[in-house]
């Protein structure tokens, strides 16, 4: 995530899903979506790997960003397209983030 978010709480929005064999597009949707998705207000940040299991966690100021985001025009056609086409199963959770701590090692 590009920073951390100073103000808490905050929310997380936990996507978790499996893909089906076609991913024709998935790729630059996906891309599309993060850089979308950085242009909302609200939009604090985002984290996600993939093997086997895909997780995406994004960042939230409050719900009220959520919802417009869910209800973004390009975003519903992603929503769309991926329950056609890019994923078996999928389940997204909101969690309100009361806390959170971070370990770097330093490099040196």
């Amino acid at each position: 995530m590009a920073g951390r978010p100073d103000a808490k709480p905050y929310y997380a929005v936990i996507f978790t899903s499996e893909q089906t064999a076609d991913t024709a597009g998935y790729e630059a949707m996906a891309e599309r979506m993060v850089e979308l998705a950085a242009q909302q207000p609200g939009f604090l940040g985002i984290e996600s790997a993939r093997s086997g299991l895909g997780i995406t966690v994004s960042y939230w100021r409050d719900v009220a960003s959520i919802a417009a985001w869910r209800q973004h025009v390009e975003h519903l056609a992603a929503q769309r397209l991926g329950r056609e086409r890019w994923y078996q199963r999928f389940r997204l959770r909101i969690a309100r983030v009361e806390q959170d701590w971070s370990f770097e090692r330093p490099t040196s």
